[in-house]
């Protein structure tokens, strides 16, 4: 079985380039994150034509999420993550797949730290992680998948200083993530290849894409039995260097 993340970054205007890697690369379970569309506008009957079933959680404009099977659609467990009636951006959306419970996760960017935006990510955080423990104690097959807008290590980011200030390296962002694993979760792809940075994010801005300035910013975490079922994961980087791509490239992960 293979499970892919992709944040799309508007799932209308590169629908061609998702299309185009769902054949190629065939994964069984897909989540993708940044839709920016409304719940109507999401392109489902394209999707159902290239094989997969799909639920979503658009919204416009921002965010939104939707978890694709491929021969058997996704069976809807949850559409907001639990902790504040208020939040009412489109970022969590969880279903059963195919014997597992997959969590499509886009974690709040947070910048301009510090302020609102920030104490909303970790606010978030704070309440995925209780979540997660709930989901752990369930002794179901979980996986949280997704953009978590963390670079957990230094390793996870090419050399550089300019991204200091930015949200997503921030001593509070790394010590929720950690704070996460810590009940007992695998980040799979740094557990299958601990000696290369897997970059998953180039930024449109300063030739990063072609200077291979990157950031690993989407993540796998899995319950200890499915970590038994790892075999493979990797990153589909030649999709970022496509025309009209997405900021990020996809990342998948194979099961036994």
């Amino acid at each position: 079985m293979k499970i892919a993340t992709f944040n799309i970054n508007n799932v209308n205007r590169r629908l061609p380039n998702l299309i185009a890697w769902l054949k190629s690369s065939k994964p069984d379970i897909v989540c993708l994150q940044e839709l920016k569309a409304e719940q109507a506008a999401f392109p489902a009957g394209a999707l159902e034509e290239a094989g997969y079933s799909a639920a979503w959680i658009g919204q416009k404009s921002w965010n939104g999420v939707a978890i694709l099977s491929r021969g058997s659609a996704p069976e809807v467990t949850r559409e907001r993550l639990p902790g504040d009636p208020a939040d009412n951006q489109s970022r969590y959306l969880e279903a059963a797949v195919k014997g597992i419970i997959v969590s499509c996760i886009y974690l709040p960017n947070g910048n301009p730290q510090p302020g609102p935006k920030f104490d909303y990510k970790l606010a978030w955080f704070d309440r995925l992680i209780r979540h997660a423990k709930t989901l752990k104690k369930s002794g179901a097959l979980v996986a949280l998948v997704g953009d978590y807008n963390v670079v957990p290590t230094d390793f996870d980011i090419y050399p550089t200083k300019s991204w200091d200030d930015d949200a997503l390296l921030q001593p509070e962002s790394r010590a929720a993530f950690q704070r996460l694993l810590k009940q007992g979760w695998t980040d799979a792809l740094r557990y299958l290849h601990p000696d290369d940075p897997m970059y998953t994010f180039w930024d449109y801005m300063r030739h990063r894409w072609e200077n291979d300035k990157g950031l690993r910013l989407d993540h796998f975490l899995l319950s200890l039995d499915l970590k038994k079922r790892l075999i493979d994961g990797g990153v589909d980087r030649k999709v970022r260097g496509k025309e009209g791509a997405s900021d990020h490239a996809p990342a998948w992960i194979r099961l036994k």
